[in-house]
């Protein structure tokens, strides 16, 4: 594994760990669609690709994880896949994939910023942000300073990675 990468490979890898354990709980419950559904979802997230720093450890981790998370469902077409990429023995004698817990987490949340009761923007920030932080962020938005139209702000209430609601 590579010491530093780019934020798109570190979007697949965390894709990849959260189809491992999604894939995982899913087929331990005999839930074979939902199973099948987080396949589709990490195959898609591996065709959007990745570039830049340690983009190809990054691929060549994903597709590995995926032929074998295909596996119970697909042993043939697994099988193939597994000896295309150049992988020794069997795949279904691999042991299965576990899933990194420091990449499941996520470190970003969306919030809501209501103005006068309605939503009038969304924004990405740090999970965990100090709640004044977070008002300086929302009243900073455009879209929350045209809601305000120089009304004097009366009370800002924050619910940390939740929301933010402006009274006015």
């Amino acid at each position: 594994m590579p010491a530093a990468m780019s934020a798109s490979a570190l979007a697949l890898r965390k894709a990849t760990h959260r189809a491992i354990a999604g894939v995982g709980e899913s087929l331990d419950a005999l839930h074979f669609n939902k199973a099948v559904a987080q396949i589709y979802e990490f195959a898609n997230a591996l065709a959007k690709g990745c570039d830049g720093v340690g983009a190809a450890w990054a691929r060549r981790e994903a597709c590995t994880v995926l032929v074998q998370l295909v596996a119970p469902m697909m042993p043939h077409l697994a099988e193939e896949l597994w000896q295309a990429l150049g992988e020794d023995g069997l795949v279904l004698d691999a042991a299965w994939p576990t899933a990194d817990a420091a990449l499941l987490e996520d470190n970003v949340v969306t919030i809501a910023v209501q103005v006068a009761g309605k939503v009038r923007d969304t924004l990405e920030i740090a999970r965990g942000l100090a709640p004044k932080a977070v008002e300086d962020l929302a009243l900073r938005s455009d879209k929350v300073q045209r809601a305000i139209a120089g009304k004097p702000v009366r009370k800002v209430i924050v619910v940390p990675d939740r929301i933010v609601n402006v009274v006015v």
